[in-house]
């Protein structure tokens, strides 16, 4: 019997099947490395490298070619919707869950209880509730009675968000307008353009296509991603599809050539924390000198937006769209990444059942006194949360979400834009449920 990795594998109850190198008893997935040998690699920081090797390595990197291509477009400038250094320090350390775990365990209970204070009575003030918005549009009556392509992955929960995405559009008359009604003059002159921010498969993209007629479809992910729906979308006679693998963080919408001089809307489901608000820059933020519009003449303009947000804990101070709102209320950059890390709270509970409540009715209760709590550490605001039930946590978690997509709603209204914040699901179809839509 050939020799095999000795690694245990206890989820599987048996070792590795993988042969061992020759002078390990372990594969190469299982070998033991010092950390200390191995870093980031400088082109694409998700995978390491030995230190030794890492001359040799970027010479042959596969994100090499990649990255110099990227380089090379005139879309591409680096960090343009990170903030800019008006409003954050370019170098400020990305806060980890962990590391935002530990501030919050590292407080003492009165400033634990405080924060929780503090944050019910901005929620109670200036959050007012979030409207309910679950929009089936007829025009996506296709693909939600499954009469569609059956080699496209079909999940009902997910057909049901894109197509309450895409409906928030049509009432609102972004998609109705420019796809629907606009006469053939209008057609003529102004190419209909739609871009998916945070694309991935691009399924979104692919439902807009089959249900509303557009000529153009502009992808943006900074992932490769197979079983990907660009074939089907080629496959469409008129359409026009471009696919941009770049981070939205470095995108210059304005410099793509593809969509100068049009209309587009902008579409994203699910964009994870940061990618929110570098997508809200890249797409409404209008710098007082614009080089390319100056030199170009025609630029892009927006049409309308719904962007439905999630992954509230890993938002930044550094990337966050309006630090001004959270500033002017009283909490520090430190609070804000309690309040991100809190999020987390509000997708823990069972999905099963409604949204925990959050009307004048609910008390989210101090756990534990002010006397009789430790000071600080694991058991003290640790014991606290502890003591906790789920409900209260996922109703503090709610809180802080609504606290974070309020900014933004504030800050997209102090751009000019018309802009709603709805709940475009039941929270039983996704906890994740909020969105942001408007138009100029």
């Amino acid at each position: 019997m050939a020799a095999q990795c000795k690694f245990w594998l206890p989820k599987k109850r048996r070792f590795c099947a993988n042969s061992p190198l020759s002078d390990s008893i372990y594969c190469g997935n299982h070998t033991q490395r010092s950390d200390a040998d191995w870093i980031p690699c400088p082109i694409d920081p998700s995978h390491c490298v030995l230190e030794e090797n890492l001359k040799c390595h970027l010479k042959r990197c596969p994100l090499l070619k990649q990255a110099q291509f990227l380089s090379r477009q005139p879309f591409y400038q680096k960090g343009v919707n990170a903030g800019g250094d008006e409003e954050a320090d370019e170098f400020e350390a990305i806060y980890t869950s962990e590391m935002k775990r530990n501030m919050i365990y590292a407080m003492s209970v009165p400033q634990f209880l405080e924060l929780i204070a503090k944050i019910k009575t901005f929620h109670a003030s200036l959050c007012d509730h979030i409207p309910e918005s679950y929009i089936t549009p007829e025009a996506c009556s296709d693909w939600i009675n499954r009469e569609v392509d059956r080699k496209f992955p079909y999940q009902e929960k997910h057909v049901l968000q894109q197509a309450s995405i895409l409906g928030n559009l049509e009432v609102r008359e972004v998609l109705k307008d420019h796809y629907t009604n606009a006469s053939d003059s209008e057609q003529d002159c102004e190419v209909s353009a739609v871009v998916e921010f945070g694309a991935g498969r691009g399924y979104l993209a692919q439902m807009l296509a089959d249900c509303y007629g557009i000529k153009k479809v502009i992808l943006v992910e900074r992932r490769s991603y197979k079983l990907k729906a660009d074939r089907s979308l080629r496959q469409k006679t008129n359409l026009q599809l471009e696919r941009l693998r770049i981070d939205i963080e470095d995108l210059d919408i304005k410099a793509v050539d593809s969509l100068r001089g049009t209309l587009y809307t902008a579409i994203g489901k699910h964009l994870c924390g940061p990618a929110t608000d570098v997508t809200l820059r890249c797409c409404i933020y209008q710098p007082s000198s614009d080089t390319y519009a100056s030199e170009n003449g025609r630029i892009c303009r927006l049409r309308g937006l719904a962007v439905a947000t999630c992954c509230h804990h890993l938002c930044q101070w550094r990337t966050y769209i309006n630090k001004k709102f959270i500033s002017e209320m009283g909490f520090t950059r430190e609070e804000f990444h309690a309040i991100s890390w809190f999020t987390s709270w509000a997708v823990d509970s069972d999905h099963g059942g409604s949204e925990p409540c959050l009307d004048d009715s609910f008390t989210l209760h101090e756990p534990v006194s002010k006397e009789t709590a430790p000071e600080s550490g694991e058991g003290g605001v640790g014991a606290v949360v502890k003591n906790m039930s789920c409900v209260e946590r996922a109703v503090l978690g709610n809180m802080c979400k609504d606290i974070i997509d309020t900014g933004r709603v504030l800050w997209m209204r102090e751009q000019g834009l018309k802009c709603e914040l709805v709940k475009y699901v039941p929270y039983n179809v996704s906890p994740e449920n909020r969105l942001l839509v408007g138009r100029p």
